[in-house]
């Protein structure tokens, strides 16, 4: 149920999003986390900031990498 709890509060995020379909990758040897507001992505430019990476097609904000995404989870 920790599992199901978790998701629960992350909703008010989730429903937040950019777009109405999300897609959640996890890498965890890495410890990088990929969320992706498009499939597939086709980012023509990134920024990144504090170890996140913004990935834009154009204007649109496509995509976000959390590097050590362990450490933002607290």
């Amino acid at each position: 149920m920790e599992k199901v709890s978790g998701v629960l509060e992350s909703l008010p995020y989730i429903l937040k999003m950019p777009s109405n379909r999300i897609w959640i990758d996890y890498d965890d040897e890495a410890d990088v986390l990929y969320i992706s507001f498009r499939k597939p992505q086709q980012a023509n430019d990134s920024i990144m900031e504090d170890d996140m990476i913004y990935h834009y097609h154009n204007e649109e904000l496509v995509g976000i990498t959390i590097l050590h995404a362990k450490n933002k989870a607290g």
